[in-house]
């Protein structure tokens, strides 16, 4: 199981379900209290220059089901004792290599960290939209860009730590060498507007009321056609909450969209406003703005995901200098797992807690 700190992979799992589609505009429920709020918060781990309390370790634990179930996958009831003592370990590192800093890596996590929630951000496709779904588990985007900014460092600490470095050459020759990796497909730059035939809670809407929104819809095609600004009317009358903010436009490759919405979208001719069309989110009308022919994507753009891709694949390399190197880091500054439930089981094999940095797999085309 790869695993990363809470708050990248709230991030990351974010990142994974953020694909241009047209959303309902549901408002996430509000969270209740924090445990914390109700109990006294106890220190679990602790050292010198360590101390990790329940409410952080609770946390990062609730980032990590929220990306787990972000890929429909659900954590197995027989690995969440694991789960904590490897989401525990992670915390503990990231304290550690912290205290080990100089000011250059704290330079190379902040600028990683900003390139990070920047690409967040433009997949979110607005802050608005972007705080609505961390606000939905809980945090804010300046809580995790502090939190972001710490594991940032921690990773440029263990780069230099152990020397991990990739040259512009390597980066060349990947790319040069694994073209399929990079090809981006025939894609549209389309805006639409949406009007919803949910409710708050996301059930449909009575007959009566769709049909409201069947006239409402066919009200705005007419003013559409009829020469008045679409991103205006988008910002206006749109209850898609991802794009009205950018006046509705998203650009998208086969396989993003639901099905009627894509044929849609490809079938049209350039500045072409569609019909309306119908999908289980409400009316849709769409105007193509360009289509872009498939395409190999420069080097320049596609550089520093294939860095850091490489930069993880010479961590795998080096695994076990890296545990030996987080194992002395750990025993030097006393670290002490206060939690039974939380002190890692002895086993044979390679059951070993995964170590940071996270893997990001295969580097993947950017569509910008």
């Amino acid at each position: 199981m790869v695993l990363v700190c809470g708050e990248l992979a709230l991030a990351q799992g974010m990142a994974a379900t953020s694909s241009p589609a047209p959303t309902d505009a549901a408002t996430p429920a509000k969270s209740g209290p924090k445990i914390s709020d109700l109990f006294p918060d106890e220190v679990v781990a602790k050292g010198k220059g360590v101390s990790i309390k329940r409410s952080q370790l609770d946390d990062a634990m609730v980032s990590i089901k929220s990306t787990f179930a972000a890929r429909g996958q659900d954590v197995p009831p027989d690995e969440m004792n694991h789960l904590e003592q490897q989401v525990l370990d992670r915390l503990i590192q990231v304290q550690i290599l912290l205290q080990k800093a100089t000011d250059q890596d704290k330079a190379t996590g902040k600028e990683v960290c900003q390139k990070r929630m920047e690409a967040f951000r433009t997949r979110a496709g607005s802050e608005e939209a972007f705080a609505r779904q961390l606000k939905s588990v809980g945090t804010t985007p300046e809580e995790l860009q502090s939190k972001m900014a710490e594991e940032s460092t921690a990773e440029a600490v263990l780069e230099r730590e152990l020397n991990i470095k990739v040259s512009d050459d390597a980066v060349k020759k990947f790319y040069d060498d694994n073209p399929s990796k990079f090809e981006q497909p025939e894609m549209v730059r389309a805006s639409h507007i949406l009007i919803s035939t949910r409710d708050e809670a996301n059930k449909e809407l009575p007959g009566d009321q769709k049909s409201a929104k069947r006239k409402k819809a066919e009200d705005v095609l007419k003013r559409a056609r009829a020469g008045e600004d679409f991103a205006k009317l988008a910002k206006e009358n749109s209850d898609d909450p991802g794009s009205k903010d950018k006046g509705g436009e998203y650009q998208f490759a086969r396989g993003q969209m639901v099905p009627e919405f894509e044929t849609a979208a490809f079938s049209l001719k350039t500045n072409q406003i569609s019909d309306i069309v119908t999908t289980t989110y409400g009316f849709h009308i769409i105007k193509l703005s360009e289509k872009i022919p498939a395409k190999k994507i420069e080097l320049a753009k596609v550089s520093p995901d294939v860095k850091e891709f490489l930069k993880q694949e010479e961590m795998k390399k080096h695994q076990q200098d890296l545990q030996s190197y987080l194992d002395k880091l750990k025993k030097d500054s006393g670290v002490e797992i206060l939690d039974e439930n939380l002190k890692p089981k002895q086993t044979a094999g390679n059951d070993a807690p995964q170590i940071l940095p996270p893997a990001t797999g295969n580097p993947k085309p950017v569509s910008k």
